[in-house]
C-alpha cells in the first residue's frame, strides 16, 4: 500500500483506490505512485482486469493538483503535463491489462482525463463530469482536447473544454461518455462485475482486441479491417483461441492462459 494509492485483489480483479482527499487531486506524486501500480499489476499474469475508483464520496478524481501549477509553469519547457497525465495514459494504453473506471461524484479535468485512458467508465447518478481548465485561463493538458472528441464528437467535447460546465450522469452516458449509470450504493459492484466479465476472457483477445482499438482508430477503414483480419489470425493461432473454440465443440468452459 503506497501514500496514495492502494490496492485490493478480488479474484482476477485488482481494484485500485486514488486517495488524495478531500477531492482526490492529481498530484506529481500520486501520479508517480498510480503509474508504478499500474506497471507491477499489468506485469501480473494472473491480473486480467483492473478498476480504477477514488476514495471517499465526494470525487472519482477532481482534477490535478492546482497548487503544483506554479512550479509546472517554471518547467513548463521541460513537458510540463505530458510528464504526468498525458505519461500515464500511454501506458495505460500500451497495457495488456484493460481498464475499469467506477466513477463517483465529481470527475473533473484530470480525473475525466484518467477516466478518459480506460476502457470503460461506469458511473453513479451522482456523478458529474468536465474539463473546467479554461475557467483558469488554461486548455485541458492530460488528452482532454484529444480523447474527448474521440469519445463524444467534438461539438459536445468543444461544447465542454470552451465552457468548463459539467454534465450530469444521465447527460454522460447520453453522450456515450459512460457506458453505465447505477445507483452510489451498487457503483462498486457493477464496475466489479464487468471487469470480472472481461478477466473471464483470453487475455491474449483482450490484449489484440485493445492494441487494436488503439491503432487503428484514425486509420482508413480498409487499412483498419486489415488490421483486424490479421488480429482475427493471431488469435486463431494462439493457444487461447485454440482452447476457446475447442471447449465450446466439447460443450465445457474454456481455460484460458493468456498464450
Amino acid at each position: 500500500m503506497g501514500t496514495y494509492v492502494s490496492t485490493e485483489r478480488r479474484d482476477a480483479v485488482s481494484l485500485v483506490t486514488i486517495d488524495n482527499p478531500p477531492m482526490n487531486a492529481l498530484s506529481s506524486a500520486l501520479l508517480d505512485e498510480l503509474e508504478a501500480e499500474v506497471d507491477a499489476l499489468d506485469a501480473d499474469d494472473a491480473v486480467r482486469a483492473i478498476v480504477l475508483r477514488g476514495a471517499g464520496e465526494r470525487a472519482f478524481v477532481a482534477g490535478a493538483d492546482i497548487k503544483e501549477f506554479p512550479a509546472l509553469r517554471e518547467s513548463a519547457s521541460e513537458g510540463g503535463s505530458a510528464r504526468g497525465i498525458q505519461r500515464l495514459g500511454h501506458r495505460m494504453d500500451a497495457a495488456r491489462t484493460p481498464f475499469v473506471a467506477a466513477i463517483r461524484g465529481f470527475c473533473l479535468g484530470g480525473g475525466l482525463e484518467l477516466a478518459l485512458c480506460c476502457d470503460v467508465r461506469v458511473c453513479s447518478d451522482d456523478a458529474r463530469l468536465g474539463q473546467p481548465e479554461i475557467k483558469l485561463g488554461l486548455i485541458p493538458g492530460g488528452g482532454g482536447t484529444q480523447r474527448l472528441p474521440r469519445v463524444v464528437g467534438i461539438g459536445r467535447a468543444m461544447l465542454l473544454n470552451l465552457t468548463g460546465e459539467f454534465v450530469d450522469a444521465e447527460t454522460a452516458y447520453a453522450w456515450g461518455l459512460v457506458e453505465k449509470v447505477v445507483s452510489v450504493a451498487e457503483l462498486e459492484e457493477a464496475a466489479l462485475t464487468i471487469a470480472g466479465q472481461i478477466a473471464a476472457q483470453s487475455p491474449h483477445a483482450v490484449a489484440v482486441l485493445r492494441e487494436l482499438a488503439r491503432t487503428t482508430r484514425d486509420l482508413p477503414l480498409e487499412e483498419g479491417l486489415r488490421r483486424e483480419a490479421d488480429g482475427f489470425v493471431r488469435c486463431l493461432r494462439s493457444e487461447d483461441g485454440a482452447e476457446g473454440v475447442a471447449a465450446f465443440i466439447e460443450k465445457r468452459a474454456p481455460v484460458f492462459t493468456g498464450r
